[in-house]
């Protein structure tokens, strides 16, 4: 499990920013709060990229 700072460490491509809005709207990766932080696995996080992956692929197989 990783914080979101390390989430957004871990993937650059990413922003903290970006990832509270997507919590806050319920359309990021699935997450925890332990304390008040909040947490995420990274294979659901893995699982969410793929998800968005495949939504998004444009002109066949990427």
């Amino acid at each position: 499990m990783v914080s979101t700072k390390q989430l957004c460490e871990h993937y650059p491509f990413l922003n903290q920013n970006t990832m509270r809005y997507l919590r806050h709207i319920g359309e990021g990766p699935a997450c925890f709060a332990i304390n008040g932080r909040v947490y995420y696995r990274l294979t659901e996080v893995d699982r969410w990229l793929a998800a968005q992956e495949a939504a998004t692929t444009r002109g066949g197989a990427a």
